[in-house]
């Protein structure tokens, strides 16, 4: 007879992160490579995460990819109001995480999408390829799992409460 222990905590969590339902943000180049993890050479179905979820009340990952404009900008927060507690996001691209190349000259580009809503893995490549959205799923997951109930409460309450930084100058 064999005896399995563990704590609800631990299954919830590890269940949790091997559903991740994405919500797709893709706004440039950046979504080519997030489409192409989805294709056989790459299969994100292995990690429970193969459908990508049309509406933010049935995703609990964002993954943000390509450049972000302030007209953008209450749109993305929006849609990351909607979804389901608890959200992680992830952002993908040189110009999701800090503006990228527009950043210098451009005065409707955000320079990084933490100043909208909060990340949780940032992926600052130009384009990042397939397999490095795929390791960044890898350690979400492994964030997800040695999550604690107490500090997701926390996390729930600070994502409520997110300061908006450039939302300020949009209104």
């Amino acid at each position: 007879m064999t005896i399995i222990m563990t704590t609800v905590e631990k299954v919830i969590n590890w269940g949790r992160a091997n559903s991740l339902w994405p919500l797709t943000f893709g706004t440039s180049c950046c979504s080519i490579e997030m489409m192409q993890t989805t294709a056989s050479d790459f299969d994100i179905a292995r990690f429970g995460s193969e459908v990508y979820r049309n509406s933010p009340r049935q995703a609990d990952l964002l993954i943000c990819a390509g450049t972000i404009t302030y007209k953008m900008a209450p749109v993305l927060r929006k849609i990351y109001d909607q979804m389901a507690e608890p959200k992680y996001v992830i952002a993908m691209g040189a110009c999701t995480c800090s503006g990228g190349m527009f950043a210098p000259d451009s005065y409707s580009v955000v320079k990084g999408i933490d100043k909208i809503i909060p990340v949780d893995i940032f992926l600052p490549m130009c384009p990042p390829r397939p397999e490095a959205l795929l390791d960044a799923l890898i350690k979400l997951q492994n964030k997800v799992r040695a999550e604690k109930f107490a500090d997701r409460k926390k996390r729930m309450k600070y994502h409520r409460e997110y300061p908006m930084t450039y939302m300020e100058d949009i209104k």
